[in-house]
């Protein structure tokens, strides 16, 4: 019985029925003292007794049957005081167990009951206010400070401060521009803003967010009904013992003795205390877990699938260039490209339409779109066959196309993605773009693999060499290139005879291969995509090394909950050998079994805590982490400048080069030296502080003495540039700018890298 007033009740109750009692033994009322103890003993026996039978009704056996055995045993026997302290235990535990278990579920309720129920819609002129549920695609909603977002839309004010802490777990409340799409769930925390319903209620973020979290309220996991079985196994064992110590001995107060330690409250709340704790926690850090049996499945994962694109990539591709074949313009082709893709929701379709956007012609109408997922999009636009996507689906004959063969080079040398473009049946240009690697991926696969991970593999449907390049630089241990969403569900089900599978993705492409693993993770899905309906496990913070801090988190709660078990039925059956040797009478064991119960809960509770980030240095200030990256974006010019000169060098006059080295030379001794020499002095002794060993940045300070040495260099050939007698030959300046080039860029990688890690937002 959960009622939040009924074990609290009972407490009180018995509690005032013990001292009662107590009062009148000491006044010599022997018999009111005895009338007491057995009445508040009954009423709790009553109890049990009524949800015994209702469990049997289900078809399911309590091992309440214990506790209730034990307050007839002391009530036939007389010991009316040894029944009200088992009385008072049993409500005590129920009492305990309602309370932890509401502060376990703690962030789930909070979820769940600052869901909104009105919106504030423009109508005619006028403001009123109607159910969330008759809010409806296309409505002009007014937020006011203080709100929640009752439906996903597009912001049509100038702009709005949001705080999702409740959905991410990040406390900064974030600011958002006219036209951005919001989620709802988020609270307004800045002026009044009008937003366009793009999704109702009902298939908005929060309502998926809402669904989840009351699944895993009521969900109970195989562990918990291990749990409960072997708390049933108890029983027999408990009536052998108590029943031999009585026949061994004689003495009935022994086999009472036995009932009264032998109570499995160990087993039958530390266990979904635990794992409903885990869940909360993950709640709190913006990770949804669907029910119990995810948490525990997660638990035991050893092999890790990835998705690329959105997932070990950032999902925001950028349009580099459009390449024609010769037939149509590149502007026409960005024209047809973009009016087809505006029909997808794949982030590259995104792309193309934001690019072709920012063109001067208003995109056309797609009409007969087809989809192909993994391959391509094909339909009409202006009367002409338009397709875009991989080679083969655009044009199978032409895949030993010279033209097409140096597309093909230029993407694998410079690491790029791209879309083929046909026309009316006929290979006609390419859209190429960059996907960058996510700053937290080698970082978030290096913590997957100290959490348990045996082996990660990428999906992906690029092509092989592409894909190649993105799983060196993340670090993955197989890639598997150009599959359809079929292929990745093959894939999943083979690596699920190795072992318990995780498949981490982001797309719509990605929801079967997600409902095919032992837990689907969505990556920074809304609650309305098929990838989060498919998912067992929903990031609501768009990083993936929360992947990583959800394994550890499942893993702890797991392994809090198996001591509670181990340690408890330990406890408990230690107790019950010694009661049933006479060493351990009834009265003295009912207070040590309240003992081995809170310590058990108690011990519970540690899931809603820390215990992350082991190894990890503390966490740096938002905003200094915000201003170590503007630092970095404002040396954007002088890397720019190393890369544009390397490259065209040779194509200069010696005068031309003269300038520019001079030039470039000044940049960074005025710019960049002295930016990495305030970091050597002053920001990376604050770092190492942030981070464990001795050194930690012994190999960052050695790149900084690099760098000093090649500017230092660079600098000595730009003066005997103009000497003729000495001047270095363009070849050896260029090798040298290539060098400090590769080094800068490795150097900045790194430190972005580290920042973004020390960010624990």
């Amino acid at each position: 019985m959960n009622n939040s007033w009924l074990n609290p009740g009972l407490l009180g109750l018995t509690i005032l029925a013990l001292l009662a009692g107590g009062v009148a033994h000491l006044l010599d009322h022997v018999l009111l003292a005895s009338q007491l103890w057995s009445g508040s003993a009954l009423l709790v026996g009553v109890l049990l007794l009524v949800e015994i039978i209702l469990r049997l009704l289900r078809r399911e056996l309590g091992v309440d049957l214990i506790a209730l055995l034990s307050i007839l045993g002391a009530v036939l026997l007389g010991q009316a005081l040894v029944a009200s302290v088992i009385a008072v235990m049993l409500a005590s535990g129920r009492t305990l167990e309602y309370f932890t278990s509401q502060r376990a579920e703690r962030e789930l309720k909070r979820l769940i009951n600052r869901a909104p129920r009105f919106a504030w819609r423009l109508q005619d002129g006028q403001l009123v206010q109607i159910p969330v549920e008759q809010v409806a695609l296309g409505d002009r909603l007014l937020l006011r400070m203080g709100e929640v977002l009752a439906v996903d839309g597009e912001l049509l004010s100038a702009n709005a401060s949001v705080d999702e802490s409740a959905l991410t777990g990040e406390s900064l409340p974030v600011s958002y521009a006219a036209g951005a799409t919001l989620r709802s769930g988020g609270v307004n925390v800045g002026a009044p803003f009008e937003l366009r319903a793009s999704h109702t209620a009902e298939q908005s973020t929060y309502a998926g967010i809402v669904r989840m979290a009351e699944a895993a309220r009521q969900s109970r996991a195989p562990f918990v009904r291990m749990a409960d079985r072997y708390a049933l196994a108890l029983v027999p064992l408990t009536l052998l013992i108590a029943g031999a110590a009585w026949l061994l001995s004689g003495d009935p107060i022994r086999a009472l003795a036995v009932l009264v330690v032998a109570t499995p409250c160990p087993l039958i709340l530390a266990v979904p205390i635990a794992i409903m704790a885990g869940i909360s926690r993950c709640a709190h850090r913006g990770i949804l877990i669907k029910d119990g049996a995810t948490l525990e499945a997660l638990a035991a994962a050893q092999i890790l699938f990835l998705d690329k694109t959105g997932t070990l990539t950032s999902g925001h591709a950028r349009i580099q260039t459009v390449e024609s074949a010769g037939v149509q313009s590149q502007e026409q082709l960005l024209y047809l490209a973009g009016s087809l893709a505006q029909a997808s929701p794949h982030p590259i379709s995104a792309a193309i339409v934001q690019a072709a956007q920012n063109g001067t012609r208003p995109l056309g109408t797609p009409q007969q779109v087809r989809e192909q997922p993994g391959a391509g999009l094909q339909g009409e636009v202006d009367g002409h066959e338009v397709r875009i996507g991989a080679l083969e689906f655009v044009s199978p004959s032409a895949a030993a196309d010279a033209w097409a063969q140096s597309i093909l080079r230029r993407m694998d040398y410079q690491a790029a993605g791209g879309s083929f473009i046909g026309v009316d049946q006929r290979l006609a240009g390419a859209v190429l773009f960059a996907d960058p690697l996510r700053m937290e991926s080698p970082h978030a696969l290096r913590l997957l693999r100290r959490a348990g991970i045996h082996k990660i593999i990428m999906l992906t449907g690029d092509r092989a060499e592409t894909a190649q390049m993105i799983g060196l630089a993340a670090g993955v241990d197989e890639v598997r290139a150009g599959l359809d969403p079929a292929a990745k569900v093959a894939a999943v089900l083979q690596g699920r005879e190795l072992g318990k599978t995780l498949m981490v993705g982001d797309g719509l492409n990605d929801a079967p291969a997600l409902a095919a693993a032992d837990v689907g993770i969505a990556l920074g899905a809304s609650g309305a995509t098929a990838s989060s309906e498919a998912a067992g496990v929903v990031l609501l913070v768009d990083r993936l090394d929360r992947v990583a801090e959800a394994l550890q988190i499942a893993r702890r709660s797991q392994r809090i909950a198996r001591q509670g078990v181990l340690v408890g039925m330990g406890l408990s059956l230690l107790a019950m050998l010694l009661a049933a040797l006479g060493y351990l009478p009834p009265l003295a064991g009912a207070i040590l079994q309240e003992g081995i119960d809170v310590a058990v809960i108690l011990n519970a509770l540690r899931a809603l805590g820390g215990g992350l980030h082991n190894g990890a240095g503390k966490a740096l200030e938002g905003e200094r982490i915000d201003r170590l990256k503007r630092e970095h974006d404002d040396l954007a010019q002088p890397l720019e400048a190393v890369r544009t000169l390397a490259r065209q060098l040779p194509k200069q006059t010696t005068e031309q080069a003269r300038t520019a080295l001079d030039s470039l030379v000044r940049l960074l001794e005025e710019k960049l030296v002295p930016h990495e020499q305030n970091d050597e002095d002053q920001l990376y002794p604050l770092l190492a502080r942030h981070l464990k060993g001795d050194d930690p940045l012994a190999a960052m300070s050695h790149t900084h003495r690099e760098i000093f040495r090649l500017v230092k260099l660079l600098a000595r050939m730009n003066a005997d540039f103009s000497a003729s007698s000495t001047a270095p030959s363009t070849e050896d300046i260029q090798a040298m700018l290539q060098r400090l080039d590769t080094v800068l860029a490795l150097h900045f990688a790194q430190e972005d890298e580290l920042y973004h890690n020390l960010d624990r937002r």
